[in-house]
């Protein structure tokens, strides 16, 4: 995370932001605490929360991008030397680990926020398409057309993102090799890779 000297207001949410993340470690508050609790555990005042945040959400949404974020930088380290489907394997373990529980419900918690209030959530919503064009990078250096491996990227995060909050909504009806289902979605030539002309 770059602090700049030139946004002194910038800086201030950035540092308050890194004293959460350090805070919390790899976990999301959840959004039954309240900004006084989350405010406390930082060692900080909600009254700084709710000014650079706005809201317990807007914390939850800023958490979670610096999170994402730095879980797609290791991804994309991984994924120079790898190949699509090793990306697709490494994302699904990364999300999948037990201690990840909290953010992966977090994440579609404020995903259902941001579809009722997209304006408060632009730069989670922004944020989305990271790893979609992360994949579609990868399937392109693998000899997909740039259509084709945006399309194939697409389907493949949609999956991921379905499968995971299947994880969460019903765990004990866990799909049985959920990696290959997911690449066999994603990669199934009998499955048109653009849209139709209207």
């Amino acid at each position: 995370m770059i602090l700049s000297g030139a946004d002194p207001e910038g800086n201030a949410r950035a540092r308050l932001l890194v004293r959460l993340l350090d805070a919390f470690g790899e976990d999301l508050p959840s959004p039954e605490v309240s900004l006084r609790e989350i405010a406390a555990r930082a060692e900080t005042s909600h009254a700084l929360l709710r000014y650079h945040f706005g809201s317990l959400p807007g914390v939850l949404a800023a958490m979670l991008g610096a999170q994402r974020s730095r879980d797609n930088e290791a991804l994309l380290e991984g994924a120079r030397q790898g190949t699509f489907d090793e990306l697709v394997h490494a994302i699904w373990r990364a999300y999948t680990r037990p201690e990840q529980l909290s953010r992966v419900r977090g994440f579609f918690h404020v995903a259902g926020l941001a579809a009722y209030r997209p304006d408060d959530f632009r730069e989670f919503i922004d944020s989305l398409e990271d790893l979609t064009e992360m994949m579609a990078s990868l399937a392109e250096r693998e000899g997909l057309d740039p259509q084709e491996a945006v399309a194939v990227a697409t389907v493949t995060t949609a999956a991921i993102r379905g499968l995971l909050l299947r994880e969460v909504l019903a765990p004990a009806a866990r799909t049985k090799d959920p990696v290959a289902l997911i690449l066999r979605m994603s990669k199934d030539p009998s499955v048109p890779r653009t849209c139709p002309e209207p």
